[in-house]
């Protein structure tokens, strides 16, 4: 008969994904809350603590980890992050699952060394940081409040582009319709917001394509 699979093992298997992260080990609080933040601001997850990228189970050192777990969603992520932590026994070696909730009527942000509150999303296996476009869509979404947009020449320019390329940068769009940052940053907030363009992540660059 074939052994069960644990729980723990059952994640494993899946690999690291939008819902699932592995983490070797806690030794900075920060950098755990940049997950944290990540999934509570896209649709939650898993971070597993104890467990290394391939997937081999390397075990929690100390209950200091725990504790390091828990200062980053209390005193580095704002909002504080509830999250369930569990221990689960793995062949002799300690393996924190901490489920993280999607976050609810607020952005999540974490500090980072500098002191800086920032926001991150989860895209597959990795965390990016929320650009300001991105943060703008989300606290539009916040206010549940109508968009509305007037389609002049500017919002013309972008969408005939996009038409025949795949993609466009923020920066791009600036030059090509001569606009300022802010400018441009709103028209594809408006154009985002009415699911007629979309922005996605290219390795760390930001860009925006039809949808």
């Amino acid at each position: 008969m074939i052994p069960k699979k644990s729980h723990i093992q059952g994640l494993i298997e899946q690999g690291e994904h939008k819902r699932l992260d592995f983490k070797f080990e806690i030794s900075d609080s920060r950098k755990i809350a940049r997950t944290i933040s990540a999934f509570s601001n896209t649709d939650g997850g898993v971070l597993l603590i104890g467990v290394k990228d391939n997937g081999n189970i390397s075990g929690v050192r100390s209950d200091e980890e725990i504790y390091m777990a828990e200062a980053s969603a209390k005193m580095y992520c704002q909002p504080e992050v509830a999250f369930k932590a569990t221990q689960w026994n793995e062949g002799g070696k300690t393996v924190l699952e901490l489920k993280i909730p999607k976050m609810e009527g607020a952005i999540c942000y974490a500090e980072n060394q500098e002191g800086k509150w920032l926001a991150y999303v989860r895209v597959a296996d990795n965390n990016y940081l929320a650009n300001a476009v991105l943060l703008r869509v989300w606290k539009r979404k916040l206010t549940a409040l109508p968009t509305h947009i007037h389609y002049t020449e500017k919002e013309k320019t972008l969408l005939e582009y996009l038409s025949s390329n795949e993609q466009i940068s923020s920066s791009k769009f600036c030059k090509l319709a001569g606009i300022a940052r802010n400018k441009a940053e709103t028209i594809l907030v408006n154009l985002i917001m009415l699911e007629v363009i979309e922005l996605f992540y290219d390795e760390n660059n930001v860009l925006y394509r039809l949808k």
